[in-house]
């Protein structure tokens, strides 16, 4: 991407989590300035990221070639479960792990991240995991507002190595055909299913999982904006509320002005009569 660091996004996406709000203000509001609404809609619109989905985040702007490996692991992961490649796909899942470990050691030391709990190491695992696995995911790195997960779609993970071996099967059928044919298929048949039906709970439960952190993430930020709103209106409040007991203060004492001036008009009408009769007696 050539103007990563030019678009206000990646700016903001590349603050620790706790500044996101105030610089998406801040972003919004100059591009507001600028005239250019869209912008500023877009500005607004960005979400903010939960922690392990911002050390992700800033791993990728501060090592940009992050996405590049992630990508690359990929397509020869794919490619060698297509060829269904037993030896590669070892190879390259060793890989996997070590690369996967590497990064996160330095996602967290980026964020600066002493001491992570095992939930976010988890989060950035299972989103590095997820970009090698999914180029969609690759394509979101940097600007995430959650932990993504590898769904178990496009032939990954070690589940999948198994049904990638299917050539040893034939070598046992011919040696021995009395005892090996009828006991092995019960054997396995039990255990894919299962492994599905363990596969198929667990993606349930994470993408029950995603949409509840999703949820909470966007609670978490309406939150924030109502607390500014709030804080808004309070101040807002307190102002109207000085500036009326100022103007009762003003009212009040125009009224007794009022009253004053009322009572030395009426005097002064008493003075002038009585010199009106003195003249009058007078004459």
């Amino acid at each position: 991407m050539g103007g990563m660091a030019d678009d206000p996004l990646d700016q903001l996406y590349a603050v620790a989590p706790e500044e996101f709000t105030a610089l998406r203000t801040r972003l919004a509001s100059e591009a507001k300035k600028r005239g250019d609404t869209a912008e500023a809609k877009r500005i607004s619109a960005a979400r903010k990221p939960t922690v392990s989905a911002a050390v992700v985040n800033r791993l990728v702007h501060h090592e940009p070639d992050v996405r590049e490996r992630l990508a690359e692991l990929g397509e020869e992961l794919r490619a060698a479960h297509t060829s269904m490649d037993g030896e590669r796909i070892r190879e390259l899942s060793s890989r996997q792990r070590k690369l996967i470990e590497q990064l996160t050691k330095a996602a967290l030391e980026t964020s600066e991240v002493a001491a992570p709990t095992a939930a976010l190491r988890d989060d950035v695992t299972g989103t590095l995991q997820a970009a090698i696995a999914d180029p969609e995911v690759t394509a979101r790195l940097g600007r995430l507002a959650k932990p993504e997960q590898w769904s178990g779609f496009g032939g990954f993970g070690d589940d999948e190595i198994v049904f990638a071996e299917p050539a040893p099967k034939k070598t046992p059928e011919k040696k021995s055909e009395k005892k090996p044919p009828e006991k092995k298929p019960p054997e396995k048949k039990p255990s894919d299913a299962e492994d599905r039906e363990r596969r198929r709970k667990r993606e349930q439960a994470r993408a029950v999982l995603a949409a509840a952190e999703r949820a909470k993430t966007e609670a978490d930020d309406t939150m924030a904006d109502r607390q500014s709103d709030l804080a808004t209106a309070r101040l807002r409040h307190d102002d109207a509320r000085e500036r009326l007991a100022k103007a009762e203060k003003a009212l009040a004492e125009a009224e007794d002005a009022y009253q004053d001036a009322k009572r030395a008009s009426r005097e002064a009408g008493e003075v002038v009569k009585a010199a009106k009769t003195a003249l009058r007696d007078g004459g």
